[in-house]
């Protein structure tokens, strides 16, 4: 692939702007933690989140590793990154740095 063969491969911009919805997520989840929600949307939507933020994530670790794993970064990064950000870090490696 050529250096100007881009399409299909997201900018840094689209990265980060993925990238900040997990962190959303966790903020969220800090939020519904320090202070309980009291409507009824927002605790569901709080455990839908734990569920995703916690649960994906996780299962998300071991393919993560091994994408990691071919560009030289350590497994425990993997999976700290994945926690934190899920898909949008693995699957996403190397193109924010374009």
């Amino acid at each position: 692939m050529s250096s100007d063969a881009t399409e299909g491969v997201p900018s840094r911009a689209t990265v980060l702007a993925l990238r900040s919805i997990p962190v959303v997520g966790w903020v969220f989840l800090i939020v519904g933690v320090v202070r309980p929600f009291r409507a009824r949307w927002l605790r569901v939507a709080f455990w839908i989140d734990v569920v995703l933020s916690i649960g994906v994530h996780a299962a998300q670790i071991p393919a993560a590793r091994e994408v990691a794993a071919e560009q030289g970064i350590s497994g425990r990064r993997a999976a700290v990154m994945t926690m934190l950000f899920g898909a949008t870090w693995w699957k996403t490696l190397g193109e924010a740095r374009r």
